[in-house]
């Protein structure tokens, strides 16, 4: 099987390779790990203790943070190495203030390639976050008795881990991870039911993540003033389907105040075209009059404060499968969140339904009607707003959990 595993990484490889040559945020990822063996050759010496986080994209990366954040503060002479799948993760993070000592791309992963990286450096304890595992990278960490983990770790059915082809790779995982931390009870039993049995739940890290936010200055200049008096819908990391309600509740709705910050920022030419009236985030000003109900966010970093202003929030990727974002950012400020039925991969999703602080719709219209029945129902939007905080106040803090383990 490690054979057939050295096929499929020579595969990925010629294939990022290929689309790279289209496609600018793969050529980022192919381009960045040729830089990644000398990033940490120029900033750590193989003396330097160091604590590596890995995170397949931004996701991971804020589900990791707690933890990353208190190993620091337990661990301080320890130096941190952040290392990256996906270019969204990298070029996110870079540009903002973290802890890290390095922050790079993981290197592919061949043998010959981990063998290299991992020997430049002296890693006292690994983690990677939820469902990202890579063979040779965990061997080669176990070959240099580095502490292996999994945080926020995510099982769930259809994954090739309950394949027959699926065994070997489950072995290596049993000989390579010192422990799994699971978000879920499902997760830990599916877990076990292959024998994976070094592991406990503790719970998902987002949640302790997005606590923190709302003890920070989540103040946004102008919304307060472009909000009035109106019920404000926020719509998060949207996508068509998601501008599709913010389009239905616009026409139906005159008194709603509506903000939209698109998942990727290409969108606000198009959202320009379907809400030519709207303004944009970069053009507002102080003594603007707003006459406008829409505004369109075409700047980035802002969504998780603008939350804090929200009476509604609905969220993009649910409607595809694209994948749901973060709807936790939301309904830690104890707010209503509406998305799509799409979300296999989110637990929280069906939590939070469960205890009626959000809702999932099959389709946009359908989505829409629920929010404008919100706006115009203030008791119904007082119940759902206070079951959404309150189901984020009574999680666990996971961090403290985890960093009890870790260092036992």
């Amino acid at each position: 099987m490690s054979f057939i595993y050295h096929i499929f990484i020579n595969l990925l490889i010629f294939g990022m390779k290929v689309i790279s040559l289209f496609n600018e945020k793969t050529k980022k990822g192919v381009e960045g790990r040729k830089e990644s063996l000398q990033k940490v050759k120029s900033a750590f010496s193989k003396t330097d203790q160091i604590i590596w986080m890995h995170a397949a994209s931004l996701g991971e990366y804020e589900q990791g943070l707690p933890v990353l954040e208190q190993l620091k503060e337990k661990m301080p002479d320890h130096k941190i190495l952040i290392t990256f799948f996906s270019p969204s993760g990298y070029e996110n993070v870079i540009k903002r203030k973290h802890i890290a000592d390095v922050i790079c791309y993981l290197p592919f992963d061949k043998k010959s390639h981990v063998k290299e990286f991992v020997s430049q450096i002296s890693v006292k304890l690994f983690f990677t976050v939820k469902y990202d595992y890579w063979y040779h990278l965990l061997q080669e960490l176990k070959n240099h008795n580095a502490k292996t983990y999994v945080i926020s770790a995510l099982f769930y059915d259809g994954q090739s881990f309950f394949t027959s082809y699926g065994k070997w790779f489950v072995q290596q995982l049993n000989k390579n991870i010192d422990w799994f931390f699971h978000q879920t009870d499902m997760s830990f039993a599916l877990a076990k039911s292959i024998g994976l049995t070094k592991s406990s739940v503790t719970g998902d890290t987002r949640f302790d993540r997005v606590k923190q936010l709302r003890e920070r200055d989540n103040h946004v200049q102008c919304i307060k003033d472009f909000i009035g008096q109106d019920k404000a819908v926020v719509f998060g990391s949207s996508w068509q389907a998601e501008e599709k309600i913010a389009e239905d509740v616009a026409l139906a709705n005159p008194y709603a105040k509506i903000i939209i910050a698109p998942h990727d920022l290409k969108r606000v030419q198009s959202l320009k075209q379907i809400f030519p009236d709207a303004m944009l985030y970069s053009d507002i000003d102080k003594n603007e009059n707003f006459k406008s109900k829409i505004l369109i966010i075409d700047s980035i970093g802002l969504l998780s404060k603008l939350y804090s202003y929200a009476d509604i929030a609905v969220v993009g990727g649910g409607f595809h499968d694209a994948g749901l974002h973060n709807i936790l950012e939301a309904a830690t400020f104890g707010v209503p969140v509406i998305f799509g039925n799409h979300y296999r991969k989110n637990p929280e999703a069906d939590e939070l339904i469960a205890v009626d602080g959000g809702k999932s719709f099959e389709n946009a219209g359908l989505a829409a009607d629920f929010v404008m029945f919100l706006i115009n129902n203030e008791e119904m939007l007082q119940v759902m707003s206070a079951n959404s905080e309150k189901f984020v106040n009574e999680k666990p803090n996971s961090t403290d959990l985890i960093i009890r383990k870790m260092l036992s």
